[in-house]
This record gives C-alpha cells, structure tokens and sequence, in this order.
C-alpha cells in the first residue's frame, strides 16, 4: 500500500523541497563517511591512553566494517518496512548515543561497543543516500543527482584524514567525536522539521532465519578475510570464520529464492543490466579497496611521511573526485554510461598500472599526479555504472538493488585487500634486495600490479556490456 506522503517517484520536475530531502540524506552519509576516514591517525593515540597492541586498536576500524557489512542486507527490508523520516532520524539517534559514548569512553571495551552503535547507524544512513535521490528524481534526471550528491559524498575523505590529524595533535582524540555529536544533532533536527517521505511503504515478513544467516555469512566473510592479512591464511581466526561464513551465504542465497517475502529480493539479478553493474562496480572497488592500505604505508613506510602529510598528499584525489562528480552525472544524463564509463577504466587501469613502478626515490610530485588520475577515473566511472544498473529496476526494487550492490562491495573489497596484502607481504618477505625499503617497495609495486589486473577485468566488461541505449525498468 503507498503512503499519500511517500509518493515522489515520477514527479516531472523537482522542487525546492525535493532538493532539501536529497541534502539532509546526503549530510548524514557524509557524517558517517567522515567518522569512517577519521580514525585512522588516532590509533596510536589510543594505543597509548588504553596500552593496548596496534592488533588490538585495529578493532574500533574493523568493528566498524563489520556492523556495516552485516547491516547491508537488512536495510532492504527497513526501507520497506518504516517511513524515510522514521528510518533517517532513528538511525541518527542510534549513531549519537554511539558518537557520545566514543567520546567519554573509560575503556577500550566501551570504546569498540560504541563503535558498534556508531556503525548500526550508519549502515543504514549509507544506502538511504543511494536510494532517496533515485525516487526523487525522474529516471532522465538520476545522474545529475547521484553526481551532486557525490560532491558532498566526495569531501568527507578529503578532509576527515587532515582535519582528523589537527584535531588529535592539538585536542585529542575525544575531542574528533565529540566535534561530530553537535554536526549529528544538527542535522537530526532539520530531519525532524524538513524531510519527508519517499517511496512506498510496504509490510514485509522479517525472516529470522534469514538476518541470522547474513549476519554469520557476511560477518564471518568480512572478519575471517580481515584476519588474513595480518594472521595468515592458515590460522583458525581465518578458517573458521570464512567457511562459516560461505557455508551460511550458501544457505542464505538458497533460501531467498523460495521465500514469499525473502530479507534481500536476490530476483534483480536476473535482470541483466543490474547484473552487469554490480559485477562491475564489485570489481572495481575490489581493485580499489586496498589502496587505501597500500598508499599509506609506502608514504608513511618508504618515503617516511607522517600521517599529517600522508593525509595532504591524497586530498589533491579527493579533490578531483569532488570536482568530477557532477560532471560524471551530466555527462551520465546527456550521454549514457559508454563512452564515460570506458574512459574512467582507462584511466584508472592506467593510474594503477602507473604505480607499479614507484620506489624509495619516486617524487611526491608523481604520487600526486597519479592518485588525481586514479581519481578521476574511479569518480568518471563507478557512480555512472551504478546509477546505469539501478535504472534498469523498478523503484520498489531499488532498496535492494542497492543493497546487493553495498554487498558486493564490502565482501569484494575485504576479500580482495586481504589476498593483495598477502601477496604483498610474500613479495616482500621473498625480495632479499639487501635493502627493508626496497623490500617493502617491491611488495607494493606487485600489489598494484594485481590491481591494475584487477581494474582490467572491469574495463573489459565495460567495453563488451555496458551499452547507451537508454534503460527502463523491467517488469
């Protein structure tokens, strides 16, 4: 049944007001992406205050990708389930009382369980941006959206890092949370007076079963395959979790498709457009994922940089991706996914290619150049892709269609960093060069080569599948 309130879809033209609804989503993804980016440079902070290991502060970054990874399938079902004002506002509630916690936590234990609510709320705030503006706006008129949105999107890795390292040198790190309650409060409150709904309410059966099966199979994926990295692949940590979780994913697929009112419509992938689509962005942040491993440690390992100016260094990208989001969304509307979505793979194949040679002496100059190439590809071809793939569905499909997608990507993007990183740390520990810096750059150059391999594979798809022909939804 369609809530009188929620129907925007189809509207020809958008207003003022649909504007605002896209603004207050996209302001609570950006506070959840910019708590993502910056708690990086706080870990040694932490290690001290708490004495704990390096091991063991890397938990309040996992946990976060974790609860996130296993909110994704579940969110198909709130969209469906609850109002967009209720959803919105419950979520950000639920990310404050985590972001006041994290602030005053007496402990580390209370620091991750906070962490944990911090990501709950955010893994529902995330795909609400993807799906409001795609109801909001008509089919001709969804890349143009997507790319605004990817604006604000864009900036909160671009300063998160920067600010986040000021913030921690100069306050503290309680001091980075508590800067983002009153932000979180703020936007809460233009929700509660502003946004209104989206969408059709619906009321589907949750499946017990089915949140029991994703929690293990995602959750077992994403924490076995983190543990890879840093423990090998023969540890239990790594084993247990990963088939575990392949085990219950198998489970989990099987039984959506005999359930009347499956937890995630696994349908959409027999329409082939959205199949193609999310294989490649899958592929794409699979290739990308672990970049944001690899980067830092040859800036901060090779050439010495602290986190301060590894963070600088990487904002001229994160610039080019705010700069080219709304440029890849028009050139999307006007033009079709083609020729732009060739061009961005191009690019970033090329940029990742173009990695495989740096060394103890490359200049930061080139680094530079070659992370706002990357960039510009990742930005000109992802979101074009995406909103290609979404189009071909429904609009009472589009919540899971993005979840699935969502899916793809943390599953994708765990799997890939935890094999790259291993072949990084080989060719690394097989490299007796006589030197630790040539060693270390060895082992990067090969990881980046299996990206640049990687990319491959989805400019490869891109040129045999992705086509201009405009897109409707199937029945």
């Amino acid at each position: 049944m369609k809530d009188k309130s929620q129907s925007m879809a189809g509207h020809s033209a958008v207003t003022r007001r649909d504007i605002l609804v896209i603004g207050i989503v996209v302001a609570g993804a950006f506070i959840a992406i910019l708590n993502q980016t910056v708690l990086s440079p706080a870990l040694p902070k932490l290690m001290e205050d708490f004495q704990i290991t390096a091991g063991t502060a890397q938990w309040v970054t996992t946990i976060y990708m974790l609860v996130n990874g296993i909110m994704v399938p579940v969110t198909g079902f709130l969209i469906d389930r609850f109002s967009t004002r209720k959803l919105f506002i419950g979520s950000m509630c639920i990310f404050m009382v985590g972001t006041l916690v994290c602030a005053a936590a007496p402990s580390f234990a209370v620091l991750t369980a906070a962490r944990v609510l911090q990501a709950m709320g955010a893994g529902i705030q995330l795909p609400l941006v993807a799906y409001v503006p795609m109801l909001v706006f008509p089919r001709e008129k969804r890349g143009t959206a997507m790319g605004m949105a990817g604006i604000v999107m864009s900036c909160a890795p671009a300063i998160g890092p920067v600010a986040a390292g000021w913030v921690i040198d100069s306050f503290g790190w309680r001091m980075m949370f508590a800067a983002i309650l009153p932000l979180s409060v703020l936007v809460t409150i233009l929700s509660g007076v502003f946004l209104r709904n989206v969408g059709e309410l619906k009321k589907p059966h949750l499946d017990l079963l089915s949140v029991l099966l994703s929690t293990l199979a995602f959750g077992g994926l994403l924490y076995g395959f983190s543990n890879a990295s840093n423990l090998g692949w023969a540890n239990l940590l790594v084993i247990v979790p990963a088939v575990v979780g392949a085990l219950a994913l198998i489970w989990f697929i099987r039984r959506q498709f005999y359930l009347h009112e499956p937890l995630l419509q696994l349908d959409v992938l027999k329409t082939p457009v959205f199949a193609c689509s999310a294989f490649i962005v899958t592929v794409i942040n699979s290739a990308l994922a672990v970049g944001s491993i690899i980067l830092p440690i040859y800036l901060q390992n090779v050439l010495g940089c602290s986190a301060l100016v590894t963070g600088i260094l990487m904002t001229p990208g994160a610039v080019v991706s705010i700069f080219m989001s709304p440029i890849s969304g028009l050139l999307f509307d006007r033009f079709g996914p083609r020729t732009i979505s060739i061009i961005g793979l191009t690019a970033l194949t090329g940029a990742l290619a173009a990695l495989t040679l740096i060394g103890p002496d490359t200049s930061k100059l080139y680094l530079i150049c070659i992370y706002m190439i990357q960039s510009f590809g990742l930005t000109l071809a992802n979101m074009p892709i995406n909103t290609w793939g979404i189009n071909s569905l429904q609009n009472q499909f589009i919540a899971h269609g993005n979840a699935i997608s969502n899916t793809g990507r943390q599953v994708g993007g765990s799997i890939s960093t935890a094999l790259i990183v291993t072949i990084m740390t080989m060719v690394a520990g097989a490299s007796h060069s006589g030197s630790a810096l040539m060693d270390t750059s060895n082992g990067i150059r090969v990881a980046y080569g299996v990206c640049a391999c990687v990319a491959a594979v989805a400019l490869a798809a891109a040129i045999l599948k992705v086509k201009n022909a405009p897109v409707k939804a199937e029945a």
